[in-house]
């Protein structure tokens, strides 16, 4: 089993952090709304989030048969930034 989930740790790591972290928080969200709500939820996250670059490096890395390579999250600023217990707002 432990030999599994490394497989998948190690399969999610190859994703854009963005991405990783949009999911999360759309999972997250899910569990205390209505379906309806959900899909307003994460189509509005989808239309705010989209990152064209994170895409073309997934294009460009799948023609070349290579793991694609993303930009770190950028981290919270101090006196900018809040997090509530379903949300991280910048």
């Amino acid at each position: 089993m432990v030999d599994a989930v490394l497989d998948i740790a190690s399969e999610i790591s190859t994703k854009s952090p963005l991405a990783i972290w949009g999911t999360k928080e759309s999972i997250n969200y899910t569990r205390d709304h209505s379906v309806a709500d959900s899909l307003n939820f994460i189509a509005t996250w989808q239309a705010g989030m989209y990152q064209p670059k994170d895409m073309a490096s997934v294009f460009e890395a799948q023609s070349k048969r290579e793991d694609p390579e993303f930009d770190d999250l950028p981290p919270a600023r101090k006196g900018l930034a809040f997090k509530s217990s379903r949300f991280f707002c910048l």
